[in-house]
């Protein structure tokens, strides 16, 4: 967590605590550096599309790394967020990544269970598959994030920051995305889902549009008063991922 920042995962930023298991609950698959925080950030600023972050990540430097080594406390901190992440209209949303469920098999697998019977092995399961279409600008983006450790604008200097081009993390990153997609592929198949899949860049263009898609598809409502005030996620300094592609465009 960023000590002094607000990431959306405070208890401040709770909902009213739901007494009822959610009526909606979907997921929001992803792959990191796709965009995905951005877009779970818009979603939850409706009030009525639940508040679809990373309550299973247990990393370091994650939200939750104080559960990482216990698996009875990640279980009572998943049911505790879906009572406290639902919105008021029964909508409970959870970002992954397909290796954080990959994790989670091998070290707490009763809490995979519990995640997939809650959210997918249901009837009428729903899942939005956010993806991005510029391979490049992905693997740059995951490449320099991995080299520097700054994932989130927040940890930023004023000045932005400067990685040093390696296209061999570029590559290791372009197989990092290989294998999320891979993942996911198998898993909509094991399952017989159909995801509704988004698209950073569609998504970018006209905000508005994507999330009332996803309203559509999970069958919600807007209430315009229900807007809520969940933190604003900030554009990392584009600078540097510029100076990277142009030379890996040039290699």
């Amino acid at each position: 967590m960023l000590v002094g920042k607000d990431t959306g995962y405070e208890g401040k930023f709770d909902f009213r605590r739901r007494v009822a298991a959610p009526d909606i609950p979907y997921m929001l698959a992803s792959l990191p550096r796709s965009g995905s925080t951005w877009f779970s950030h818009l979603l939850w600023r409706t009030g009525c599309l639940g508040a679809p972050l990373e309550y299973l990540n247990f990393e370091a430097a994650g939200p939750y790394y104080f559960a990482a080594r216990s698996p009875a406390v990640q279980r009572q901190l998943w049911e505790c967020l879906a009572h406290r992440r639902t919105s008021p209209n029964g909508v409970f949303g959870v970002k992954c990544f397909a290796a954080q469920l990959e994790t989670l098999r091998q070290q707490n697998p009763e809490l995979l269970d519990a995640v997939m019977a809650t959210l997918v092995r249901r009837e009428n399961p729903r899942i939005v598959y956010f993806e991005r279409r510029d391979r490049v600008a992905h693997a740059i983006s995951y490449a320099r994030a991995s080299l520097s450790g700054v994932w989130r604008k927040e940890q930023e200097p004023e000045e932005g920051v400067a990685v040093d081009y390696s296209e061999v993390a570029i590559g290791r990153a372009e197989q990092m995305i290989d294998a999320e997609q891979s993942a996911w592929c198998q898993m909509f198949g094991e399952l017989g889902i159909e995801p509704l899949t988004l698209w950073y860049e569609d998504v970018l263009a006209d905000p508005d549009m994507a999330v009332a898609e996803v309203a559509r598809y999970l069958g919600v409502t807007f209430d315009r008063t229900a807007q809520f005030a969940a933190p604003e996620i900030e554009k990392q300094s584009p600078a540097d991922s510029v100076a990277w592609a142009k030379r890996f465009a040039g290699r």
